[in-house]
């Protein structure tokens, strides 16, 4: 891969600079922007990553922490802005949304929103995990901090997840009544408001509020109809009650609710539109000429809602009990135009609906030579979606895909730590889990471009059923116990050795766009194998680090190497289906277990308060994902197709340098301090999709040339701010830059050429500034 010189030096200049860092004693040189502690020395972060609040600097694993006042300080948009600061980490918005979340942790995670496929990461707000990734990707308001943990999750935490965890952690309200309203007014149109306050009702009762709209014009425009592209406008609310009748018991009542209507986001066209126009593609990136709008009539639309119950019960000084019940729903109208024309040469107009109730007993002990916790956990989801796949070919075919998913997990976990000594401690846990799943997966083609009835359509005209299967006929139980084993040991007060071994589990699940038609009908050979689904996921992960507080506690750093072992990944795919004449008639899905893979990488995140105004920080870090074995069906034989394949979402570096320089100044008759952030990261080349190679399968090696088009190489991205605030804290003012030369990186697209002619993408933003200004009461 050929760098430009700018992004080399870039590389070898962070990488000479942090490999140094344990070294220097005396002279710190990185530093996350963060307060001075009590000391002097670095801001000293408490999370709560094993169900105990304590320093992150003792926590035996990869954790990274963002306190909710430098999001607000830094203006971050949403927490894709982690990518840039997390190591090995990519947190984005899914192809063609504003609010869907994608999410990839060393290797690990999930592109397809679409019913039936199970996350990668685990998603998190306030122990309540969310099951879906439509609405997740929300504006950052009223939170008290970001944990992102890296690595399986399964004795800590409710839902077990094999890539990592990202979790919002939101303020508990003040004892005093609460004001505040902050504004952003940006290029692009940008007009953000938030209000929010709290005040208690008695001695035990306190009430909570936060309402927000974040709106903006579109990045482009549709060349044909004028119509916003990238644009935003979104609606949020949170409400909560806080009731504590005594200090050893306390509840939480939270709902939110959060509504995007923003325009449909439509891709950049990478490949020129079909004989005879031959329309090349677009100069603006941002723009488009698509013509799918609605679903059904309806306009594009995300709504995403849901209420928790939390009950926290201190039994004695070193037992605390915690019952976890929430309820969530979301719904969202996808009028997904593949083509990105003003033909429906290939669209899908798409309703996702998703509901889950959850239920998670905990119970943790913190003692002088025991900590630990254990858990019951149990929730139930339905992920419902309908779509069409609108296809201009035979005179226009309208295939519709109906899916209609139950889930069932059932868990117990527990994790103990026992101090051997002052300086050395063990840890154990494990985790069983049942994860139970019903389909009902229906398919047909109706004939020409106006839809099925499902979606608008009641006069349409069906072939047969490619699929009928109801839940009786798909349903299938996965059961898997999965340990762990850990150690600590303080080598010096100021280094902490920590090693772990941990094993990961992710269920089976069934294609949802399974064609049987494709593969001769339900019961031949072949779709029986597909009605089997696939196998679970699994992963063993080897991990050691080293947490070191240096030059009296003004330089951290935080080192890691990892291993992991992943087998049966799970691979969705799409690609196309042909009639008796051999025509394309239309497309199906594939989903496939690639057997083994293996994952080893390095992570190095430094701290460092140069001077009392001074503060730099860094992250470094290096994967290599490699799969080894992935059997693809090519007529009758088995092909490892291992060798064409590349990870998706998975670049091999990243890394990012910051500097905080801070300095007192007087504004508006107040005293405060002006604070200039400068922030420099890297990401090497990422790859969309997998196959990049030729395979020597037919069905797979037309996806070469297209997913390399979609490939971004390495690039660089340039953030900076300037905030004043006031010495009390009421009152902050700030101007902030992101991605300041204006670099156009692709981030997500749809590879599909060939017989569709069709590959697009998306960009990240463009260069973006914006003024805010906050004041609390």
């Amino acid at each position: 891969m050929r760098l430009s010189k700018q992004n080399f030096v870039l590389r070898r200049s962070v990488a000479a600079v942090m490999m140094t860092l344990p070294a220097l004693y005396a002279q710190p040189v990185l530093a996350q922007t963060a307060g001075e502690s009590a000391d002097g020395g670095v801001e000293k972060v408490i999370v709560t990553a094993r169900k105990r609040a304590e320093l992150i600097q003792d926590v035996p694993g990869a954790v990274t922490a963002v306190s909710g006042a430098q999001l607000e300080k830094l203006a971050l948009p949403d927490i894709t802005a982690l990518t840039d600061i997390v190591p090995n980490t990519t947190l984005k918005s899914s192809r063609g949304t504003n609010t869907t979340l994608t999410a990839f942790i060393r290797g690990i995670g999930q592109q397809d929103p679409v019913a039936g496929y199970e996350q990668g990461v685990g998603i998190y707000m306030d122990d309540v995990y969310l099951a879906r990734p439509q609405g997740v990707l929300t504006d950052i308001y009223d939170l008290e901090r970001i944990e992102v943990l890296r690595g399986p999750q399964g004795t800590l935490y409710g839902r077990n997840t094999i890539g990592g965890a990202v979790k919002y952690v939101t303020k508990k309200l003040s004892t005093n009544p609460t004001f505040e309203v902050k504004g952003t007014l940006g290029n692009y149109g940008q007009k953000d408001l938030v209000v929010k306050g709290s005040t208690p009702v008695n001695d035990m009762l306190r009430l909570g509020a936060t309402v927000g709209t974040f709106n903006r014009d579109g990045f482009g425009k549709n060349v044909l109809n004028g119509r916003e592209n990238y644009n935003k406008d979104v609606g949020a609310a949170r409400v909560s009650a806080e009731l504590a009748p005594n200090s050893d018991l306390f509840i939480r009542l939270a709902a939110d609710y959060t509504k995007d209507d923003s325009e449909a986001k439509q891709g950049y066209r990478l490949t020129p539109g079909p004989a005879p126009a031959n329309l090349q593609p677009l100069a603006g990136d941002y723009d488009t000429r698509a013509n799918l709008y609605k679903v059904n009539g309806h306009a594009q639309q995300v709504t995403n809602k849901g209420a928790s119950l939390t009950i926290d019960y201190n039994i004695n000084a070193e037992t605390m009990f915690k019952s976890v019940t929430a309820h969530r729903s979301s719904r969202s109208y996808a009028p997904i135009d593949f083509d990105s024309l003003d033909t429906p040469l290939f669209e899908a107009p798409a309703i996702y609906t998703d509901k889950q109730d959850s239920q998670e007993f905990q119970l943790t002990y913190t003692g002088s030579k025991w900590q630990g916790v254990a858990g019951l956990f149990y929730m139930k989801t339905n992920a419902f979606n309908e779509f069409d796949v609108l296809y201009n070919a035979a005179g226009g075919l309208s295939l519709l895909t109906r899916d209609d998913i139950d889930s069932k997990t059932w868990a117990v976990y527990a994790d103990a730590n026992y101090n051997v000594s002052d300086a050395f401690s063990v840890s154990v846990g494990g985790r069983w889990t049942q994860d139970e799943r019903e389909a009902a997966i229906y398919k047909r083609t109706y004939f020409g471009l106006a839809g099925s009835p499902n979606l608008g359509n009641p006069a349409a005209v069906g072939a047969p059923a490619n699929t009928d299967l109801g839940k009786g006929d798909l349903h299938r139980k996965d059961t898997k116990f999965t340990p762990k084993l850990g150690f600590g040991w303080k080598l010096a007060k100021e280094h902490n050795v920590y090693g772990t071994y941990q094993s990961g589990f992710k269920g089976g699940m069934y294609d949802p766009r399974m064609d049987l038609a494709a593969t001769g009908g339900p019961n031949t050979p072949a779709s029986l194998e597909k009605r089997k689904g696939v196998n679970p996921e699994e992963v063993d992960t080897v991990e050691l680090g080293l947490k070191s507080s240096l030059n009296g506690g003004r330089l951290q750093t935080n080192a890691a190497v990892f291993y992991t072992d992943y087998k049966n990944v799970q691979i969705p795919g799409s690609i196309p289906t042909f009639n008796a004449a051999g025509q394309v008639n239309g497309f199906a899905g594939t989903l496939t277990n690639a057997g083994k893979a293996k994952i080893k990488g390095f992570e190095l995140e430094a701290i460092a308060r140069v001077t009392d105004r001074l503060s730099l920080n860094g992250m470094l870090s290096y994967i290599d994902a490699q799969y080894k074995e992935w059997m693809v069906a090519s007529g009758s034989t088995l092909v490892n197709v291992a060798g064409s394949a590349e990870f998706q979402n998975t670049p091999k570096h990243s890394a990012n340098v910051s500097a905080n320089y801070e300095w007192p100044v007087n504004m508006f008759g107040r005293s405060g301090s002006m604070s200039l952030n400068n922030s420099l990261s890297y990401k090497s080349k990422v790859y969309q999709a997998e196959i990049i190679r030729p395979s020597g399968v037919a069905s797979l090696d037309p996806l070469v040339a297209q997913n390399l088009m979609l490939a971004q190489g390495g690039f660089s991205l340039w953030d900076a701010s300037l905030v004043w605030t006031s010495a009390d804290r009421k009152l902050q003012i700030g101007l902030h830059g992101r991605n300041l030369t204006d670099k156009r990186y692709k981030v997500a697209g749809y590879a599909f050429g060939g017989f569709f002619n069709t590959v697009t993408t998306y960009y990240g933003d463009p260069r973006t500034y914006k003024l805010t200004a906050s004041y609390k009461f």
